[in-house]
């Protein structure tokens, strides 16, 4: 598999990633162990977790199969922290959490470090400099090589990648960032991937087949072994079962049939290739969904597919969004 420099540093990894939201819950150990042998055997490097998926088991279960399976040389671990189960405070990015929370992964992992390290979500009640001077701190122990933030909006992750530059004394420079990008939430396109390639931060793209909707499993019916038809991912896959994203459904279907190829595999190959993205990262549910998701190494779409796809599911730019000489 291809492998990216992840933003402007000198770590690189592989072009499509291997995510870990359903580990420990949906996915148990046998299925865990297929997924990441699948990954690693086709060349597979990023696999992306975070200290609250399955209340922690998702980090306990990668820990066990590094140990037993796959070399832990051989992998790039991300993982995240902030979130917390409070529903009055959902996350939290004081500096002492962070910390405890890092190292309560790193012993769940059972590695004496991560690769990248982000922060899970932005915290409004915690001082923005506070919660960047925990990734420095994790960097300069060794705990974290590279550091990144995740679900920042375009304002906030300016703010921190330009902190990290320009404040005195040795910051650790933003590396990456995670946020939903596919052809059905294109969100991001508005401030946060400008703000991204200006700042030299990679974008990993969560849910990059649209929560599954883009692969056509839901065209004509719900299947019973979908997320869909699950009670607890219900909620998740329902927003994008809307005519909007029905039409640009058809035309990836579209795009497919012409190209011969599997309506995932033109979704992904899409948001693979888009400016500023390092890898995406797919979360499936077994190997046989994995195996399908990484055959489109092979496949680049062509310019006028990529127009076409472009434009059926382009977002309402508006003022200040848009450059304001064009409106």
């Amino acid at each position: 598999m291809e492998q990216r420099h992840l933003g402007r540093t000198g770590l690189r990894v592989s072009r499509i990633g291997l995510g870990t939201l359903t580990w420990g819950r949906d996915t148990d150990e046998h299925d865990a162990a297929d997924l990441l042998k699948t990954f690693w055997e086709a060349g597979g490097t990023l696999v992306d977790t975070a200290d609250v998926y399955g209340d922690g088991e998702a980090e306990y279960l990668l820990g066990r199969l590094i140990e037993g399976l796959v070399p832990r040389r051989d992998l790039v671990i991300s993982t995240k922290a902030g979130s917390v189960p409070d529903p009055d405070r959902r996350f939290d990015g004081s500096r002492g959490h962070l910390l405890s929370a890092l190292d309560a992964s790193l012993a769940r992992l059972g590695t004496d470090y991560v690769d990248v390290w982000h922060i899970h979500a932005f915290d409004p009640y915690t001082p923005l400099e506070e919660t960047l001077q925990a990734l420095d701190l994790a960097v300069s122990s060794g705990r974290a090589r590279y550091a990144g933030v995740s679900n920042f909006c375009g304002w906030q992750l300016a703010k921190a990648g330009t902190w990290q530059l320009a404040a005195p004394g040795i910051r650790t420079r933003l590396a990456s960032t995670q946020l939903e990008y596919s052809l059905l939430q294109r969100g991001v396109e508005r401030e946060v991937l400008p703000a991204a390639l200006d700042l030299g931060i990679g974008l990993l793209p969560s849910s990059p087949l649209g929560r599954g909707v883009l692969t056509g499993k839901y065209r004509d019916a719900t299947p019973p072994d979908s997320r869909a038809a699950s009670e607890h991912m219900a909620p998740f896959v329902e927003p994008y079962l809307d005519d909007t994203a029905s039409r640009i459904v058809d035309a990836v279907q579209t795009a497919a049939d012409g190209l011969a190829v599997t309506p995932l595999q033109v979704a992904l190959a899409w948001v693979r290739d888009r400016p500023g993205v390092a890898a995406p990262v797919v979360g499936a549910r077994n190997a046989q969904q994995l195996t399908a998701a990484l055959s489109v190494e092979a496949l680049s779409l062509p310019d006028e597919i990529c127009r076409a796809l472009d434009d059926v599911s382009a977002p309402v730019h508006r003022y200040p969004d848009h450059d304001w000489s064009t409106l």
